[in-house]
């Protein structure tokens, strides 16, 4: 069963470049590590401090080992360090979703 990650972010608004820096380098980062990145997301008209993400996996045992990849991946290191430093992203919510066949 396919589950996927749809993740809600709350960002600084004033710093939209800097999540777009971040979402752009999560573009490669995320299939090297095992995801399928279904994309990220932009405030563009409205609300002007929400920002998504998808990504998919096979099961939640694959996003585990996902997990385990991303965390020793040097790459994907750099990027946490880069949103921590910058504080553009104000809060995350994670919600698991699962297609309807």
């Amino acid at each position: 069963m396919t589950v996927t990650c749809c993740i809600r972010y709350v960002i600084d608004p004033f710093q939209r470049e800097a999540f777009e820096t971040y979402a752009r380098a999560w573009l490669t980062i995320i299939p090297s590590c095992g995801g399928d990145l279904l994309g990220y997301w932009l405030p563009h008209e409205g609300t002007n401090n929400i920002a998504m993400a998808m990504i998919s996996f096979e099961s939640l045992a694959a996003y585990e080992a996902y997990r385990a990849r991303l965390k020793s991946d040097p790459a994907g290191a750099a990027n946490f360090a880069f949103a921590r430093e910058k504080r553009f992203i104000l809060s995350e919510e994670r919600t698991w979703l699962e297609p309807v066949v």
